[in-house]
């Protein structure tokens, strides 16, 4: 099915995309939720190989979305993966009440049963089961790095990460460096490094990472897409090696990620 030049999959609800304000009343789109669809629609394509191999080891998964805002990504991975599988559910959080008091209503207006939120700042949250799948879409700053923490918490394993916004390190990088030195340089750098770091960070978790772009470019500039997939622990060789890269690596820029304030 195509809306305007976009291919929608097969199945895909046009109410539903209505309800969540990407389609307008009449079945229109724009080019900024254009934009937004492809991002999530490619994002759905890449996750749902994880999950089915993470159901193939668990009778049963949590899908956990971090800073779910209006919950997109939310829906529309239940509308065209996880209605198919009833042994999955998906748990959103997002500090701010107002989205998570519309989501519910719509989740429960979908039919949507397997879909619950959470209204909480995501340090915060409490888990009572496990997060085996743990997604954030353009989770901003150091959102990313409470997400993966969440994770780890919660015995998750498989990431879903595209990042944003990352200034946390580049406000820590000395202005002294030459790769640093301009504000532009020092922006685009200490986001590079940030996730640099988080892909170490996983690995020395026991994690198999996978850097990838999530679309192209001309769709967005935060366009880095993190996989990451539990296969080994914490002292595993490859693990350990992956823990010593790591520290060098903030001992040579002399940073400090909030990340790493939980490395133990």
């Amino acid at each position: 099915m195509k809306i305007q030049g976009e291919e929608l999959w097969s199945g895909t609800s046009i109410e539903l995309l209505k309800a969540l304000h990407i389609l307008t009343r009449d079945g229109k789109i724009n080019a900024d939720s254009r934009r937004k669809l492809k991002q999530v629609h490619h994002l759905t394509q890449l996750i749902e190989p994880a999950l089915k191999k993470l159901l193939t080891k668990n009778p049963h998964v949590n899908i956990v979305d971090v800073g779910a805002g209006k919950s997109y990504l939310g829906f529309i991975l239940y509308d065209l993966i996880l209605q198919n599988l009833p042994e999955t559910k998906m748990i959103a959080i997002e500090s701010r009440e107002e989205l998570v008091t519309t989501s519910k209503k719509l989740a429960a207006d979908s039919g949507f049963e397997r879909m619950s939120f959470i209204h909480s700042k995501v340090e915060d949250v409490k888990l009572d089961e496990p997060a085996h799948l743990v997604c954030a879409l353009h989770a901003c700053d150091t959102a990313t790095d409470d997400a993966i923490l969440l994770g780890l918490q919660n015995h998750a394993q498989a990431f879903a990460l595209v990042p944003c916004c990352q200034a946390e390190v580049a406000s820590q990088l000395s202005l002294k460096h030459p790769l640093s030195s301009h504000p532009l340089h020092r922006r685009e750098f200490g986001s590079h490094l940030t996730n640099v770091i988080r892909g170490l960070f996983l690995n020395a978790h026991g994690f198999k990472v996978t850097v990838t772009e999530l679309v192209g470019w001309e769709h967005s500039m935060k366009n880095e897409f993190i996989l990451a997939e539990k296969i080994s622990t914490p002292d595993h060789p490859e693990s350990k090696k992956a823990r010593e890269n790591l520290l060098k690596l903030v001992q040579e820029y002399g940073i400090h990620p909030k990340l790493l304030t939980s490395f133990n």
